[in-house]
């Protein structure tokens, strides 16, 4: 989904309308020395200078406008801007490792949704998020297809080094760079160009915070966070910050951080999750699942009645051992009462 920019906007609104949408507008002329009034559009703007102005600034009109249309798309890529509405997500069937087709006729997953894969060890789990990240076209060994909004994905949206279609979360996350969480925060904050940098770096470390079993400075090297620290900072900078509006989770059960928070977290912000799970406790969070066997789907299931039942059930005793953690990270005598 490489963006297209819309030229009519672009180049006849007045500017304060594109700028507003566009903030990268008005560096673009800034940097060409062309001066310019809000309440004009670039079009005006152009016109307005005589053929000499134009070429004693080294401009010529045509070759600005195609300039600045190419710079803007792929300023609207590298931010994630318009190319990311994503409403909903269709998987058509293809085959198991065996050859066998899939039996099934489609599966639709909207924006807010929670989908679990579930289903053995190596029975090809990775291998289902792997076609949902790569928007497959009958070209993976699953032969499934991938639609976003109805339409497949074209060649220059699913390899461009630049599609923030899909954010990956695996229970495998080591940074490497000689950050503080301010710092790294502060540094994704400004690469978006967000309004209020500040105020987004510190609602991102106060939900990590939340989902962390221990708790974190803000000075903190990103470095020396545990296994769970970086993933709730990571989940949290993702849900909030992130443009991808599909969020993919490899296993993060023994992730060290607060599952139903994060999921809750996810959905708050309308991303597509799916993640591929052995725990009863994030299968049933799910809004469906879908088993896989011998590398195919093998069955699409609802939630049930009952297992919504089960599910609170389980978020109790999820709770107690939660706070039994806690206490042994303190150093408390384990002295929670529970209710048989």
């Amino acid at each position: 989904m490489i963006a297209v920019v819309n030229r009519e906007f672009l180049l006849r609104k007045p500017l304060n309308e594109v700028i507003e949408k566009y903030t990268f507008v008005e560096d673009f002329l800034k940097n060409n020395s062309v001066e310019f009034k809000k309440n004009m559009s670039i079009e005006e703007v152009l016109f307005s200078y005589d053929e000499d102005i134009l070429e004693e600034k080294g401009l010529n009109r045509e070759n600005f406008v195609e300039n600045l249309i190419q710079f803007s798309e792929q300023m609207i890529d590298i931010l994630g801007l318009d190319n990311n509405v994503v409403e909903e997500i269709t998987i058509l069937p293809g085959i198991n490792k065996f050859g066998e087709e899939e039996k099934f006729d489609k599966i639709v997953i909207k924006k807010g949704e929670i989908v679990s894969i579930v289903g053995p060890t190596g029975s090809g789990k990775s291998r289902f998020l792997a076609d949902i990240e790569w928007g497959a076209q009958n070209d993976t060994p699953t032969k499934r297809t991938i639609l976003v909004n109805g339409e497949p994905l074209d060649k220059k949206s699913r390899f461009s080094s630049s599609n923030n279609l899909v954010a990956q979360l695996s229970q495998n996350m080591n940074f490497i760079m000689d950050l503080s969480v301010y710092e790294f925060l502060e540094m994704h904050a400004k690469s978006r160009m967000v309004e209020n940098p500040e105020s987004v770096v510190e609602k991102i470390f106060e939900k990590a915070n939340e989902l962390a079993g221990e708790k974190f400075e803000m000075s903190a090297p990103v470095t020396s966070l545990s296994g769970g620290q970086s993933r709730a900072l990571m989940i949290a900078d993702t849900a909030i910050l992130s443009t991808s509006p599909i969020v993919l989770i490899d296993e993060i059960e023994n992730a060290g951080i607060d599952r139903e928070k994060a999921l809750e977290l996810l959905v708050g912000e309308e991303k597509i999750v799916l993640m591929a799970t052995h725990d009863p406790l994030l299968a049933l969070m799910g809004n469906k699942r879908i088993i896989i066997k011998n590398g195919g789907i093998y069955k699409i299931m609802e939630v049930s009645e009952n297992e919504r039942a089960i599910l609170e059930e389980l978020s109790r005793l999820d709770s107690i051992v939660q706070k039994l953690r806690n206490q042994l990270r303190s150093g408390e005598e384990l002295n929670f009462k529970i209710d048989k």
